[in-house]
């Protein structure tokens, strides 16, 4: 296997970075996860476009833009699967000794690692996953992709223990988001979804979901909604890059809906799919 660093592609077991990288040091480094479908990347300009964003918030230079694109197409050219996911990260690199203060200049560290992604089933989701719910106690800058992301691998690790396949940021009552998905839920017949802003991490699914609902002619909200709400809802699923759109049919033990996977979820999730080129 080989991997994408600074500029290169070297083996796998070569792809070393400093000891003092900024990324782990600090985990002052940003990250995007884009796959294929039919071979073909999805949605790649919106993934690099929040990548651009993420930097800027950051104060973290990057490489040209199209530098990385050529990058990433030419991982998945290399890729020996039918289907790849490319992770890319940029840290703020090595520029000297630990220091809290960012150094006003510095190389950024940029690697990408292609792994084979799931085939597409284009059959309709006919299992419903459980969830917990679990304190948001992450920072509020949750709209940058960082690579600190010790709260959402324990609150996934949480969810693992209770059985579960993902857990659910509760803040202050209001529902946001999942560990490493957005959340959607259909109440009183409208698809609703907690709004983009620093609480969440604006998807790319979830941009392609919204779009897909808005063509299928199904209401779509992106307003905030509370626990209450959200177990008395019609459905509730999840959408990422990884998960599409996965219904729930438990969560805390409280069964959502009938249990199973609702309608919608698998009407937006064709609609994001055929979109995407594929089926």
């Amino acid at each position: 296997m080989e991997v994408y660093l600074n500029g290169e592609f070297v083996p796998y077991e070569r792809a070393t970075v400093s000891i003092e990288d900024r990324g782990l040091l600090f985990a002052d480094g940003i990250y995007e996860v884009v796959r294929t479908y039919n071979g073909k990347l999805f949605a790649m300009s919106p993934h690099l476009d929040r990548l651009v964003r993420s930097a800027a918030i950051m104060r973290l230079p990057l490489p040209p833009v199209e530098e990385i694109r050529a990058a990433i197409e030419e991982c998945v050219r290399r890729s020996p699967y039918p289907e790849t996911s490319v992770y890319l990260q940029v840290t703020r690199g090595n520029p000297g000794p630990r220091k809290h203060a960012m150094p006003k200049e510095s190389r950024p560290t940029i690697f990408m690692i292609a792994r084979e992604a799931p085939p597409l089933d284009p059959s309709p989701v006919t299992k419903a996953v459980a969830a917990i719910t679990v304190p948001d106690l992450r920072w509020h800058m949750c709209n940058v992709k960082s690579v600190g992301l010790f709260l959402n691998t324990l609150a996934k690790t949480q969810a693992e223990e209770a059985g579960a396949a993902e857990a659910i940021f509760v803040r202050d009552g209001i529902v946001t988001e999942g560990s490493s998905t957005n959340l959607f839920a259909v109440i009183d017949g409208v698809l609703r979804t907690h709004p983009e802003g620093p609480h969440i991490l604006s998807g790319i699914t979830r941009m392609h979901i919204i779009e897909a609902a808005k063509h299928l002619g199904i209401p779509v909200r992106e307003e905030a909604f509370g626990v209450s709400a959200m177990l008395a809802a019609s459905e509730v699923f999840f959408t990422g890059t990884g998960s599409e759109a996965m219904p729930v049919g438990l969560i805390d033990g409280h069964v959502i809906g009938e249990g199973t996977p609702g309608p919608i979820a698998g009407r937006v999730r064709e609609g994001m799919l055929r979109t995407a080129g594929a089926i």
